[in-house]
C-alpha cells in the first residue's frame, strides 16, 4: 500500500518549531497518507529560533518538499521567507503552513482562526451577530479575531495585558473587516461568546483568564488551552452552566483549512466541512 511505507519518490512535509514534544500533527498527516493511499510522509523537525534562516535555506534545495507546518517560535518570522502570503498570513502578522508549489514558490497561510470558527461550528454555535469576547491578543489570539469578525460578530472586544497591542488589533480588525471591535475589560458579564487565546490555563498555579462567576449561563466559552482536557476555565464554565469548547476543536479545525490548502480532502470523523477553496 502507498504511503505505508517510505521510497524514491515520497514527498515530504515538514512540521517545524520548537519544542515538538506534545505534537500532534505528524500522527496526523501520516494516518491520513496511509489511509489516501498518498505517497508522502510528515516528519518533525526540531529547529531553534536563531537557526531558522539555515533551515530555510536548506529546505529549499530539497524539491521534493511540498509542505512546511510551522508552529512556535517561527509563525511571525518565517513571513521573510516565503514568496507569497495568503491574506490569512497577511492580516494577522503570522503563518502556520506553507505550500511548497512545483516551481519553487513558498506561499505561506494562518488557518488558527478560521480553524476556531469552524470548531465553533461543529459546537452548534456561530459567532455571526454574537457579542464575542477575546481574553488574548498574541498570534492566535490576533487570528482568532480577524476569524470571529469575518464571520458576522455583532461586536468584537479585544482584551490584553498589553493594552497597546490590544487595541491596535481592535483598530487592524475594524478596518479590515468592519466589525464593531474595540478594547475592553476581562469581564464576561453580557457576553454570547468569550475566547480564550492565552496560555493561561496550562499550569496548574495559572490564574483563571476571566471570572467564571461573571460569566453568562448559556454563553458559549472557548479555551484554545489543549491541556488539561477540559481545563479549569472549562470546568469552572460548565459549572456556571455554559457550553464549553477545549483546544482540540480548533487545532483539528485549522488541521482542515491547512491540508486543503495543502491540496488534502480531510474532515475529522463525525464533522462536516463547508468553506470556500484556498488558492
Amino acid at each position: 500500500m502507498r504511503g505505508a511505507h517510505i521510497t524514491g519518490t515520497t514527498r515530504l512535509y515538514a512540521l517545524v518549531g520548537d519544542p515538538l514534544t506534545t505534537a500532534k500533527s505528524p500522527a496526523l498527516l501520516n494516518r491520513l497518507f496511509i489511509e489516501q493511499r498518498v505517497d508522502a510522509v510528515c516528519i518533525p523537525m526540531v529547529v531553534k529560533a536563531d537557526d531558522l534562516p539555515a533551515f530555510v535555506t536548506g529546505a529549499r534545495a530539497m524539491r521534493n518538499l511540498s509542505g512546511v507546518l510551522v508552529t512556535m517560535p517561527h509563525k511571525q518570522r518565517m513571513l521573510a521567507f516565503v514568496d507569497e502570503l495568503h491574506p490569512t498570513a497577511r492580516q494577522v502578522g503570522a503563518l502556520n503552513v506553507i505550500r511548497c508549489d512545483d516551481d519553487g514558490r513558498w506561499v505561506g497561510a494562518m488557518f488558527d482562526g478560521v480553524g476556531c470558527v469552524l470548531g465553533m461550528e461543529w459546537e452548534g454555535t456561530h459567532p455571526a451577530n454574537k457579542s464575542v469576547l477575546l481574553v488574548g491578543a498574541g498570534g492566535a489570539g490576533r487570528a482568532i479575531a480577524f476569524a470571529v469578525a469575518s464571520a458576522g460578530a455583532r461586536t468584537l472586544t479585544i482584551f490584553d495585558v498589553d493594552e497597546r497591542r490590544a487595541d491596535d488589533l481592535a483598530k487592524s480588525v475594524a478596518a479590515a473587516t468592519g466589525c464593531a471591535t474595540h478594547l475592553g475589560a476581562p469581564d464576561p458579564q453580557g457576553y454570547e461568546i468569550v475566547i480564550n487565546a492565552t496560555a493561561l490555563g496550562m499550569n496548574t498555579d495559572d490564574p483563571m483568564p476571566v471570572d467564571p462567576g461573571r460569566l453568562e449561563p448559556g454563553s458559549m466559552v472557548v479555551d484554545i488551552v489543549n491541556a488539561p482536557d477540559p481545563t479549569p476555565l472549562c470546568r469552572a464554565a460548565q459549572e456556571r452552566g455554559c457550553r464549553t469548547q477545549g483546544g482540540r476543536a480548533m487545532n483539528e479545525g485549522q488541521a482542515v483549512h491547512a491540508l486543503r490548502f495543502l491540496g488534502f480532502d480531510y474532515v475529522p470523523e463525525g464533522k462536516s466541512f463547508i468553506g470556500g477553496e484556498h488558492s
